[in-house]
């Protein structure tokens, strides 16, 4: 049943806001159990959400209409896969296979989980979010433009609250028994926020310049190996 209003959430609601996203995820990890790995990504994607929200640059986004619509259509591509997980839908991503396939599975710590959901998201959903955000708004793709200023803001904000959130995740969850915070420093060494969304980036803008099946088989080759990767941060360890 728990996954019935799961599907009903996602379905449901259409986020134009990152407020709009953060009460959605809100939603999702009231419906999701203790024992459910994806509650503990949803933990941390909430939590760096409200960080993005929360602390924008002194001087305020360099085109924050921009850093809006990548923040909603990014996390769309989460709410997607929900639904398809959920519906047992061929061709979910590998990358998010990975997750949902270990959702149960006991030895796991919830770090594992969160940094596997940041991976599946950040290496197989971003660069798509980029290319669909920048088609809409007309928005070619720069090293120096106002958008990778703030794509670069968002960086150091996830560095910077990375640690604090899975430490959180690791000794501080009313009712959680303590886990290993050790592990914390392994998974940061195994995956960087930064290097990942960097590499998003540029992904973006190389299968831009791509046609429709290159595009695909691209973006094909990239979730086997974020795949890959995802099933062996999910390793108990």
């Amino acid at each position: 049943m728990s996954d019935l209003k799961l599907l009903s959430l996602v379905k449901d609601s259409a986020p134009a806001s990152i407020p709009e996203v953060v009460s959605l995820m809100e939603s999702i990890g009231s419906e999701l159990a203790n024992d459910d790995g994806l509650k503990w990504f949803n933990f941390l994607y909430l939590s760096v959400t409200k960080e993005i929200l929360n602390r924008p640059p002194a001087a305020g986004w360099r085109n924050a209409a921009w850093l809006t619509r990548l923040d909603v259509v990014f996390a769309g591509f989460y709410f997607l896969a929900i639904a398809d997980a959920v519906n047992g839908k061929a061709g979910l991503a590998s990358s998010w296979d990975a997750l949902f396939q270990a959702r149960n599975r006991r030895g796991v710590d919830r770090i594992q989980f969160a940094i596997a959901g940041m991976n599946a998201h950040i290496n197989h959903d971003l660069s798509l979010a980029l290319l669909q955000t920048n088609r809409e708004l007309g928005i070619t793709m720069n090293l120096n433009s106002p958008e990778h200023e703030d794509f670069e803001h968002v960086n150091d904000i996830l560095e910077a609250v990375m640690p604090t959130v899975l430490t959180t995740l690791a000794i501080g969850i009313v009712g959680e028994a303590i886990q290993d915070t050790g592990k914390i420093g392994q998974m940061l060494a195994f995956w960087s926020v930064r290097a990942a969304r960097d590499l998003a980036w540029d992904f973006a803008g190389h299968i831009s310049m791509l046609d429709a099946p290159g595009r695909e088989f691209a973006v094909f080759a990239q979730d086997k190996i974020t795949g890959v990767l995802g099933r062996a941060v999910l390793i108990p360890i």
